[in-house]
């Protein structure tokens, strides 16, 4: 039997804790994985998704939360990582009911997880956690700060690619710059909107062919098959859909120079940031990129959060990719493993 990473993956830090959650009576299966809480308690979003094995669920909940730990540090937030992923149930089943049980179970980690949205949940659902545990975020308040993250999430993807044109493409603006689009859900359609308004040329791609429909009406874009979208003839690549999209069988044909976007763990396997940096093709890390939905979530949540300021601090994700191009000089590496190295340097108590 091949073995399987029960307590953490390869080459990473173990999880600290991990909470499988079952409930019968409405079908919740979920996997809660706290993996650090060196800066505080761990904070990453709910995934609700189909998985085809059970297996695959825990491996995509242990990524998922270690990425936390790195983007939660590397965007100085005085929290850990952790992630909770619940399989979806086959057929109809009851939503309120299964985040109810959810709810019950982030409570039972008594604040050592903190939940928000991630893909396949949604603010509503969040909001229906609030009946059940405290420790949630992202939730629309009247008259106070919150609710949707993902429009922060895709201003820090823009300012990111901003900077990486300049620094990479040494283009002093998006005008005219072609980037690939892979995926227009929520964060992509936002991302999609502020890249059309600072005059980028849109190449997009969707399993979704209305999105894609609406894409070519609104923003001018070009619409690719799903299956090339990676090899798009573009300066830049922006990957909004699942992981792992960045892959020994894609390297190959990838044609932009810069690859920036929302999705989590986009590189299959760190060798596949080698291959990127080998063929000429700059990796900005997926969790420093994609930082601006946590920093929006983690800010409601200790009530600092103001529209304004929240903004702003999305806003330096930029000043971090300049800083991350830096080391990657001075350092002779790779932007994945040096973002890896710089972001445990942080997995500690913030002073």
């Amino acid at each position: 039997m091949t073995p399987f990473p029960l307590f953490g993956l390869p080459g990473q830090a173990a999880h600290e804790r991990v909470l499988l959650a079952t409930d019968p009576a409405t079908g919740l299966k979920a996997i809660l994985a706290v993996h650090s809480t060196a800066r505080g308690p761990a904070f990453g979003g709910c995934r609700l998704w189909h998985y085809d094995t059970e297996a695959d669920a825990l491996h995509d909940a242990l990524r998922l939360s270690q990425g936390m730990s790195l983007k939660n540090a590397l965007a100085d937030l005085p929290f850990g990582g952790g992630k909770a992923v619940i399989l979806k149930p086959a057929g109809d089943f009851d939503r309120p009911a299964l985040f109810a049980a959810f709810g019950r179970a982030v409570q039972s980690l008594q604040g050592a997880y903190i939940t928000a949205e991630d893909v396949g949940t949604s603010t509503a659902d969040m909001r229906g956690l609030q009946a059940h545990t405290r420790y949630v975020s992202g939730i629309p308040r009247d008259g106070a700060f919150g609710g949707d993250p993902s429009p922060k999430t895709a201003w820090g993807v823009f300012v990111a690619i901003q900077a990486g044109v300049r620094q990479v493409l040494g283009r002093a603006s998006l005008d005219g710059v072609r980037v690939a689009l892979q995926g227009l859900g929520a964060v992509g359609w936002h991302l999609a909107g502020f890249l059309h308004e600072a005059g980028a040329k849109l190449v997009v791609a969707d399993v979704d062919a209305g999105k894609v429909a609406r894409a070519v009406e609104q923003f001018g874009a070009t619409p690719a098959p799903v299956a090339e979208i990676l090899a798009a003839d573009v300066d830049v690549l922006a990957p909004c859909a699942l992981g792992a999209s960045i892959n020994e069988k894609t390297v190959p044909a990838i044609r932009a120079r810069l690859v920036a976007g929302a999705a989590n763990n986009q590189l299959a396997t760190p060798a596949d940031g080698d291959a990127l940096q080998r063929r000429g093709i700059c990796y900005l890390p997926d969790y420093l990129v994609n930082a601006g939905g946590i920093i929006s979530v983690a800010r409601e949540y200790r009530g600092e959060g103001e529209e304004a300021a929240v903004m702003a601090e999305v806003s330096r994700i930029a000043e971090r990719v300049e800083e991350l191009l830096q080391r990657v000089r001075a350092a002779d590496s790779t932007p994945a493993r040096v973002a890896d190295d710089w972001a445990r340097s942080k997995l500690v108590k913030p002073a």
